[in-house]
């Protein structure tokens, strides 16, 4: 989420919605993703919650403005899963799959190798290869990385240009 779909916060947390910034067409790229695949899921690490620094309802609160503000726009988030806990070895923890394996609990009908994998950190495009799901690297936060690259199958400079260039494909 953090560094995908809205700014991170330098040093530390996003404790309130109100903390919460859209990257530039980020909510217009979440419709157009909408569009095109039946499920959009967000898989988010949030130590912030299991270090005390908010609570879950804080983040409930700042998941639903997300939602809403997708859902304002036209399009749909299928659901957000997190993973709370501090221990790097939690199996909720990305790059460990825990997360997705609760999505195919809940959705038994996804195809995880018909799935994408959005994110910033090669902890995301662990989590994808894991799940045999094509990985998409966003260097918002990080610099681009050399490619070819066993973990990252395309890479983009935002949320908003793979979406751009996924629907002129």
């Amino acid at each position: 989420r953090d560094g995908v779909i809205n700014e991170e916060k330098d040093g530390s947390y996003i404790f309130r919605k109100d903390e919460f910034v859209f990257y530039p067409g980020a909510v217009q790229a979440l419709v157009d993703l909408s569009a095109r695949y039946d499920y959009v899921f967000i898989v988010t690490n949030q130590r912030g919650v299991g270090r005390g620094y908010m609570t879950e309802q804080a983040l409930l609160e700042i998941h639903d403005h997300l939602t809403e503000e997708v859902v304002a726009a036209g399009g749909h988030i299928t659901r957000i899963y997190f993973a709370p806990s501090i221990d790097s070895n939690h199996s909720h923890r990305k790059p460990n799959n825990g997360m997705a394996l609760d999505a195919q609990r809940d959705f038994p009908d996804i195809e995880f190798d018909k799935s994408v994998m959005v994110g910033n950190n090669l902890s995301d495009m662990q989590f994808g290869k894991s799940m045999g799901m094509k990985t998409i690297f966003l260097h918002t936060t990080q610099a681009k990385i050399a490619m070819p690259h066993e973990l990252i199958d395309e890479q983009y400079d935002s949320l908003s240009s793979w979406s751009q260039q996924l629907l002129s494909s």
